[in-house]
């Protein structure tokens, strides 16, 4: 194996690039997934686009993420943990940096067992409360 790189380029597809995105976003920990139309939705069955990801080449590597993150896990924590994701991910796979990486959290999903149970809620009164309660009463 070389230890010095030889010159020359190499061609990623846009659809390589999509993939790539999209498994560090969807590998991060606190996001459900992309926040999406139905229409959004529909193309991505058809494979005309990638919902909650618009890739510009124009002007050098610019990504905008439109993501769902679950409740009760701080927003602003979970959108570091995505741009330090993407970010490795492309300059590994790649080779370059992004240019701009824009993150919109579009929102919060409720997942099963995600928020803890409040307190039981008891109707009317025992007559054992008073006792359990720990007060005297003369």
């Amino acid at each position: 194996m070389p230890t010095h790189p030889a010159p020359g380029r190499s061609l990623v597809t846009r659809r390589a690039v999509l993939d790539i995105v999209r498994a560090a976003v969807l590998g991060s920990y606190g996001v459900t997934g992309f926040a999406v139309t139905p229409w959004a939705r529909l193309l991505g069955t058809l494979g005309l686009a990638q919902p909650g990801i618009r890739l510009d080449l124009r002007r050098g590597l610019a990504v905008d993420l439109a993501l769902q993150v679950a409740y009760g896990l701080p927003v602003a924590e979970v959108a570091r943990q995505v741009d330090s994701a993407v970010r490795y991910a492309v300059r590994r796979s790649l080779g370059r940096d992004l240019n701009r990486l824009t993150i919109h959290v579009r929102g919060l999903s409720l997942q099963p067992g995600s928020v803890p149970p409040g307190p039981p809620v008891r109707r009317g009164l025992r007559t054992t409360d008073l006792a359990e309660s720990g007060m005297d009463v003369a």
